[in-house]
């Protein structure tokens, strides 16, 4: 179940969060991602059998089928799956995780006023993708 899928996991009451979604999805290769809200059931269930911590909702999260990434990390490691210029981003691998983190989470302490409130609605392609 799901062990193989690559996921993006995102507080789904952030509009800035929100806005980041609609990005990867505008923006991807292929659609191979899927995406969960922290606050599904399926977050929880996912986190849970795993024995991951609950989640923080200031927190993006990437499965990549293999291994959870947080932060910074996971907002890197999702560039690979975005069109041609977006993976060349992935060279901010190269500052140390401390500070980029650092970074991430000051933007994650304002993210409700930098987007306010946004929630778009998937295309009926893209609902296949999110899972609850």
């Amino acid at each position: 179940m799901h062990e193989d899928q690559q996921i993006v996991f995102y507080d789904g009451d952030c509009g800035f969060c929100n806005k980041s979604v609609q990005f990867i999805l505008a923006h991807e290769k292929s659609p191979r991602l899927k995406f969960a809200a922290l606050q599904s059931g399926f977050a929880k269930q996912f986190f849970d059998s795993r024995g991951f911590a609950q989640p923080d909702l200031s927190t993006f999260y990437f499965w990549n089928g293999k291994k959870m990434y947080s932060k910074s990390d996971g907002a890197l490691r999702v560039l690979k799956y975005l069109k041609f210029p977006y993976p060349l981003l992935q060279a901010g691998f190269i500052i140390p995780q401390a500070i980029r983190d650092s970074a991430y989470d000051s933007i994650a302490k304002r993210r409700h006023k930098l987007a306010g409130d946004f929630c778009a609605v998937p295309t009926p392609d893209q609902q296949k993708r999110f899972l609850e």
